[in-house]
């Protein structure tokens, strides 16, 4: 996501997969009509006027069908000239085919698509046959010339086999994004694939080091994320920025969210792109007034946090939902993101601390080559190009 407006367009809450950790599928789900679509280009004609970002998600997105991304993609398109608008979508790709790989390429629409490592890690949490489905989709991605980048989730199972999937990563060039396994809110025992804090963290360090180790044959997106974070003393993804007032969903009804993840609850309706509320209206909504109220509690909670700029207590999806919309705690896996910033922060002052200065002699200077890359090298090769 490069622009500072975000708008997340959920044509369905459905999905054809039936992954063990999921908690955002609704097969009951509409889907989304092209008149909904209009609606969203006429909310949005006037309510920012700064560049605008539409990621379609879901569930499964695909489900909404070829003449969907045909009718809607002009729409948004043309009716929101004056906002620039860039399209991404995130699908599992089971439901790719040519004919809607070649009205995405017509964009030039990023991919984001999820697999959890190898054939068999991943179909032991994702499902028997999710390999093969999205491995084929991949292909007509890559034969239409759309990039694709992965997502993969670890559980508390698979983080286990953390070798195995990144070497799967790095040995078929493919940039990866961590996202860990949150407690189910559809699952009578949510627990069962969560993946606890104090293991994400030790994940992330993991990865760091497998960043530094592979630094021109492996791109681990968090890393470089979190890197940014801590460099530009600001946070640089939605998980780590203060994102109410700049990021909205839309599902399949017309229903305005604060994020996707909140599509489908009830509760967290901010309203209706139907009645073409202002910001304020959003903002003022009973949902909109617990987003800012966990912003506000952030800086209560978290005030003497060496990191509160740049983490701003994590996701507030995260912290709220398990709570059922009450503001108890941060993002619980709180004790994470210190575990990797306490990190960065170290190595990255060792470095600068230790980095020679003028007039170093030919032999400190062909040490400093031979030096193994540390945080600074990842900062210059992702952030300072």
């Amino acid at each position: 996501m490069k622009n500072p407006f975000h708008v997340m367009i959920i044509p369905t809450l459905g999905c054809p997969c039936n992954c063990s950790y999921c908690w955002s599928s609704d097969e009951n789900s509409p889907v989304m009509t092209i008149d909904t679509v209009r609606a969203i280009a006429e909310w949005l004609k006037d309510l920012k006027d700064i560049p605008v970002t539409f990621t379609f998600h879901g569930g499964e997105p695909l489900l909404a069908g070829p003449e969907f991304y045909r009718e809607a993609l002009p729409i948004l398109s043309k009716e929101l000239t004056h906002l620039t608008p860039d399209f991404a979508l995130q699908s599992n790709l089971w439901l790719l085919t040519p004919e809607i790989a070649k009205i995405l390429a017509e964009y030039k629409i990023p991919i984001g698509s999820s697999i959890d490592g190898p054939k068999e890690i991943n179909d032991s949490q994702r499902g028997e046959g999710y390999f093969e489905k999205t491995m084929e989709g991949w292909k007509i991605a890559k034969e239409n010339g759309l990039n694709v980048r992965f997502i993969c989730t670890f559980t508390g199972q698979s983080v286990e086999s953390k070798d195995e999937i990144l070497n799967f990563f790095l040995e078929n060039g493919l940039t990866l994004k961590l996202h860990p396994a949150l407690p189910s809110l559809r699952d009578n025992n949510p627990d069962k694939w969560a993946l606890s804090p104090e293991k994400y963290g030790e994940l992330l360090i993991y990865l760091l080091d497998k960043s530094l180790e592979h630094i021109n044959d492996l791109e681990i997106m968090n890393v470089n994320d979190l890197c940014r974070c801590v460099f530009t003393r600001n946070g640089s993804v939605c998980t780590f920025a203060d994102c109410m007032g700049s990021t909205f969903a839309v599902g399949p009804d017309g229903n305005i969210y604060p994020c996707y993840r909140f599509v489908g609850m009830p509760k967290f309706v901010m309203g209706n792109v139907y009645e073409k509320p202002s910001i304020d209206d959003l903002m003022n909504s009973d949902a909109g007034k617990l987003m800012t109220g966990f912003k506000s509690f952030v800086d209560k909670e978290c005030g003497e946090c060496p990191h509160i700029n740049y983490c701003r207590g994590g996701c507030p999806y995260n912290a709220i939902a398990p709570t059922n919309g009450e503001i108890k705690a941060v993002d619980p896996h709180c004790a994470a993101y210190n575990k990797i910033f306490d990190e960065i922060n170290e190595r990255l002052n060792k470095e600068m601390f230790e980095e020679p200065g003028a007039g170093i002699s030919p032999v400190q200077s062909r040490i400093r080559r031979n030096k193994k890359p540390g945080v600074m090298a990842l900062m210059r090769r992702n952030i300072l190009k």
